[in-house]
């Protein structure tokens, strides 16, 4: 957003204390459990990332953190207490994708609103400068860009100097200093099936995860490279195929010997994306395998 909110990344502290804990934490709807003896801490001055597929239970996560639903066992506290108490949700601040405010406010009279909630505030001068809001502050909600709307629910949501902050895709709208302080400061929390598989800095994950990435020319057929055990996934790349897998050297082995015209091979580490994938894929395959037996 600007350099102002690397000023926010610099300034946050380091210690140790909790600000927010479960234990053993699950949450059912139904017969589907969302979250399963959920176990984590999340410390003061961190930052922390819930990545995970669709159904993990991230949102599920984050809604109890907010005090929005209870536990069906186990317990989830914010600051020590339950997070439903109304002194907890003063001090949290949430920009969240099902975030709505109305078009036909301008920018200053949305903030000015908000504030307005709290007893100690940022200044609005503040909350311009670190939103880099200055020069839309005049202008309507409704005429605004998608992304001069995510600073402006940005700012909202730090409008009242809150001790925890919840943002959802929290990298869009920054700039390359700020995106990349934040990744640098970052710890990753990878749910799926609302059990943590993962957790760590970015390099932590990927060296986990083991996930390369694989690209070839090759006359098989899609159908069946997606087939070999495995591949995470592959697409047609160019006149080849690029392949994510959780491990290179097996792989590389069958397309050799499915396919003796292979060429242009190359192996890559994968990224962070990839390194997601591969531990999902990871996970699935476990559960399969338990499911089975």
């Amino acid at each position: 957003m600007s350099a102002a909110f690397t000023e926010v990344l610099e300034a946050s502290s380091a210690a140790p204390a909790s600000v927010a804990r479960t234990f053993n934490l699950t949450k059912r709807y139904g017969p589907v459990t969302a979250l399963h003896n959920l176990d984590f801490e999340l410390r003061r001055g961190e930052l922390l990332a819930l990545l995970g597929p669709n159904g993990a239970g991230k949102t599920t996560l984050v809604r109890m953190l907010l005090g929005l639903a209870p536990p069906d066992s186990g317990s989830v506290a914010v600051f020590g207490t339950d997070p439903r108490e109304s002194d907890v949700s003063r001090r949290i601040g949430a920009m969240l994708q099902v975030g709505r405010v109305p078009e036909t406010l301008r920018v200053r009279e949305h903030i000015d609103l908000f504030s307005s909630y709290y007893a100690q505030p940022l200044s609005l001068s503040d909350i311009f400068r670190i939103a880099s809001l200055e020069d839309i502050k005049d202008r309507l909600y409704g005429e605004l860009s998608g992304g001069q709307k995510q600073r402006v629910l940005f700012g909202i949501a730090i409008c009242g100097n809150p001790d925890l902050l919840f943002l959802d895709e929290p990298t869009v709208g920054l700039d390359v200093e700020a995106r990349r302080l934040m990744w640098a400061q970052i710890r990753i929390l990878v749910l799926d099936r609302g059990s943590i598989v993962a957790e760590g800095t970015p390099a932590e994950i990927k060296a986990r995860a083991g996930a390369k990435r694989i690209r070839c020319i090759s006359r098989l057929p899609l159908g069946e490279v997606q087939a070999i055990p495995g591949v995470v996934s592959a697409v047609v790349d160019r006149d080849g195929f690029e392949l994510q897998v959780a491990t290179a050297e097996p792989v590389v082995r069958e397309l050799l010997k499915r396919d003796s015209w292979l060429a242009g091979l190359e192996v890559t580490n994968a990224g962070l994306e990839e390194a997601f994938l591969a531990l999902t894929h990871n996970n699935n395959n476990a559960e399969t395998s338990k499911a089975s037996n």
